[in-house]
C-alpha cells in the first residue's frame, strides 16, 4: 500500500492524489487546530526548532505533530486529546505543538506528502492512515522504528493486538509507526424513521436488495425531506468513497482489487459490473442525498454531523467511529444517539458466505525522517499511545482500539456500539498491500463519480479497467 518507489516523480503523485481528494478511516474522526490550519496547497508550517536562551542555553524544543483538521477546529478529538495529554506529559523541556493540515482526505495525503519532502517543513510526528504508510516508507520519508520499539515493554507483551502491527510494517519487514486505532463499517440507520415507515427496529438485512427494499420504503413513505440511503460517491471524499463505498460493495460479490494468486489487478469482472450497478441503483432511482451534497470534500460531514442527528437521513454506510462525532464535547453533541442509531451489518451481495462484510482500516503515530526531534518526538508518542492515553482517544473518538488491554477495560467496553463495530472486525478484509494501490484508488473514486453522475457502469468500468491496466502494466492486470 504505498506510492510507486519515487524520488522526483513523488510531485505528480502528489497532485493526482490532490485531484481525487479524499476510516475511516480510514475518514475518522481526526480534526483540530490551536494553530492557523492549513487551507491551501502549501506543506505544513516549518516548526521552531528552539531557540537560545539568554544565557546561552537552549530553550524548550517544540514537538510538531501534523494531522488532518477536517474542519472540526478546537472541537477536534485529536486536537482535544493532544492539548490534554501534552498537559500531562512529564517532560517539561519540551513542548508539544499541533500543527493541524485542514483538507480533504484525499488532499491531506497530497499535502503530507510535500510536507515531509524538507527538513524545513516535516513536522516532528505524522499521523499516518495506514493504507499509505507504505508508499511513504518506500519514498524515504518515514523513520523505521524498530530498534526504538526494542526497548518499549508495550510493544512486546501483548499490550498491542497482534494483527494491528501488521498495518504498520512496511513491505521491507520494517515498522515505521504505532498504530492508535482500527476501524469497522456497516450500515447505520435511524431505528425511528424506521418504526415510522414499517421497517424493523432490529434490521439485519441480509443481501443488497434488501437493503435496497428498505430504501425504497422509506422514500415513498418517510417524506421527502428524508434520504433514505447515503454513500459517498464523489472524487471530493476520496478513499472514503473508495473504501467505504466501492470497496464494501466489490468485496460483498466476493471479488477483489488485487489477485494474491496471480499477483496482478482485477480489472475487469462481474463483481465490478455488480458493485457499480448497485450504485447507479441508488443514484436512478434517487435514493441518495442530492448530488449537490454528496459530491463535495464534506459529504461525510454533512452526512453524520448534521443528517443523521436531525433524523434527515435513514441509512448511512459509514464507519465504527461515527458516534465519536456525537458524545458531550464532540462536533455534534446527540445525547439520545444511542437509542435512535442501529448498526447492522453489511451484507454480501446475494447472502453468500460469510453472510456480511466490512473493510477495516486505521491509523498511526509516524516519526518522518526529516523530524529534527526524533528522540523526542520517539518518547513522546511512548507517551501519547500508553494504556491510559490511548484508551482516552478511542473513548472520545468513537473508534476501535489496537490495544488488547484497553479492548478488556469495562470504560471501553461500556460504550455503545464498542462490542458491535469489533465483532465486524471478525470478516473484516484490507485494502492491497500493494504500491500501485493509492493510484488504483484514484481511478475507483473517478469511476463512482461518474455513475453517480449519468455515466452508464459499463461504460465507467471500461474507462477503469483502461486507466488501471496504464497504471499497473498490461502484464499486472488480470480480466475475469
Amino acid at each position: 500500500m504505498k506510492y510507486a518507489k519515487r524520488q522526483l516523480a513523488i510531485l505528480p503523485t502528489a497532485l493526482l492524489l490532490a485531484l481525487s481528494v479524499g476510516c475511516s478511516s480510514s475518514g475518522s474522526n481526526t480534526n483540530a487546530g490551536i494553530v492557523p490550519t492549513q487551507t491551501g496547497s502549501e506543506p505544513a508550517p516549518s516548526k521552531d526548532t528552539g531557540d537560545k536562551g539568554t544565557a546561552g542555553t537552549a530553550a524548550k524544543k517544540t514537538i510538531t505533530i501534523t494531522y488532518r483538521d477536517d474542519g472540526a477546529g478546537e472541537k477536534g478529538t485529536l486536537y482535544k486529546w493532544i492539548k490534554d495529554i501534552s498537559s500531562q506529559y512529564p517532560n517539561k523541556d519540551v513542548e508539544i505543538k499541533p500543527t493541524p493540515i485542514q483538507a480533504s482526505e484525499g488532499d491531506y495525503f497530497a499535502k503530507i506528502a510535500l510536507a515531509l519532502k524538507s527538513k524545513d517543513t516535516a513536522p516532528d510526528i505524522v499521523t499516518e492512515d495506514t493504507f499509505m504508510l507504505n508508499s511513504d516508507a518506500s519514498a524515504g520519508f518515514l523513520e523505521p522504528i524498530d530498534d526504538r520499539l526494542k526497548g518499549w515493554e508495550d510493544w512486546s507483551n501483548g499490550s498491542f493486538i497482534e494483527a494491528m502491527k501488521k498495518g504498520v510494517t512496511a513491505s521491507d519487514g520494517k515498522v515505521y509507526g504505532v498504530p492508535y486505532n482500527t476501524d469497522s463499517r456497516g450500515l447505520w440507520y435511524n431505528k425511528e424513521i424506521f418504526k415510522k415507515v414499517g421497517l424493523p427496529e432490529d434490521w439485519n438485512p441480509k443481501t443488497w436488495d434488501e437493503v435496497l427494499s428498505a430504501a425504497r420504503i422509506i422514500k415513498e413513505k418517510a417524506g421527502s425531506d428524508v434520504v433514505p440511503i447515503w454513500m459517498n460517491l464523489g472524487k471530493a471524499t476520496g478513499e472514503a468513497t473508495s473504501m467505504q463505498t466501492y470497496e464494501m460493495l466489490l468485496y460483498g460479490t466476493g471479488e477483489r482489487l488485487y489477485d494474491d494468486a496471480s499477483k496482478k489487478w482485477i480489472v475487469k469482472s462481474q463483481g465490478i459490473n455488480d458493485a457499480l450497478t448497485f450504485i447507479e441503483t441508488i443514484t436512478k432511482e434517487k435514493l441518495g442525498p442530492p448530488l449537490s451534497k454528496v459530491l463535495n470534500g464534506q459529504a461525510g460531514n454533512t452526512a453524520t454531523r448534521e443528517y443523521l442527528p436531525k433524523g434527515k437521513l435513514a441509512i448511512s454506510l459509514d464507519g465504527s467511529w461515527i458516534p465519536g462525532n456525537y458524545l458531550e464535547g464532540g462536533t455534534s453533541p446527540w445525547p439520545e444517539y444511542k437509542d435512535v442509531l442501529g448498526f447492522a451489518p453489511m451484507p454480501t451481495s446475494k447472502g453468500q458466505a460469510p453472510g456480511s462484510i466490512t473493510l477495516a482500516g486505521g491509523w498511526a503515530l509516524s516519526i518522518p525522517s526529516n523530524a529534527q526531534h526524533k528522540d523526542e518526538a520517539w518518547d513522546f508518542i511512548k507517551f501519547a499511545l500508553n494504556k491510559e492515553n490511548t484508551e482516552k482517544l478511542v473513548i472520545s473518538s468513537g473508534n476501535i482500539t489496537v490495544r488488547a488491554d484497553v479492548a478488556k477495560d469495562p470504560e471501553y467496553t461500556k460504550m455503545p456500539f464498542n462490542e458491535i463495530s469489533t465483532d465486524y472486525l471478525k470478516n473484516a478484509e484490507f485494502r492491497p498491500a500493494q504500491d500501485k494501490y493509492p493510484e488504483v484508488s484514484t481511478q475507483i473514486q473517478t469511476m463512482v463519480e461518474s455513475v453517480a453522475t449519468g455515466t452508464k457502469s459499463a461504460d465507467a468500468a471500461g474507462k477503469y479497467a483502461q486507466d488501471v491496466t496504464r497504471i499497473v502494466g498490461q502484464d499486472n492486470a488480470l480480466e475475469k
